[in-house]
């Protein structure tokens, strides 16, 4: 279990955030184990139920599944599954603003390419 828990946002956002940060890291793989939601309560010093509640949404997501009295696996994919949604979130959150603001700054889309590109130099 790596990160530590700040005010920014709801608890089991940021459990469930880490667990998919380290699903991307490989420090789980697929079919692998995670942490059990009491494991995570007394990591955290949270309660089990918020744990639980990140979890559960992971489990949502298709990215963790049960093995009834075992615990809580990587599901087959789940990575690739994380990936997609943060891609999503990501064109949600900074493309689509983006695009508005070049718009309302009547920025062609060659432009505003353009941009990106010289942006993506300047960060390497």
């Amino acid at each position: 279990m790596h990160g530590t828990l700040s005010d920014q946002s709801l608890i089991y956002l940021q459990i469930a955030q880490m667990l998919e940060d380290d699903i991307l890291r490989g420090v789980y793989r697929e079919e692998e184990q995670v942490p059990s939601t009491n494991e995570l309560a007394r990591a955290y010093n949270i309660n089990p139920a918020t744990a639980a509640k990140g979890i559960n949404l992971l489990v949502g997501d298709g990215v963790l599944y049960k093995r009834r009295g075992i615990g809580m696996f990587v599901s087959p994919g789940a990575g690739e599954k994380v990936l997609e949604k943060r891609r999503a979130a990501f064109y949600d959150s900074y493309v689509r603003p983006l695009v508005r603001e070049g718009r309302s700054l009547k920025l062609s889309s060659q432009a505003l390419l353009d941009m990106v590109a010289k942006a993506a130099q300047e960060g390497e």
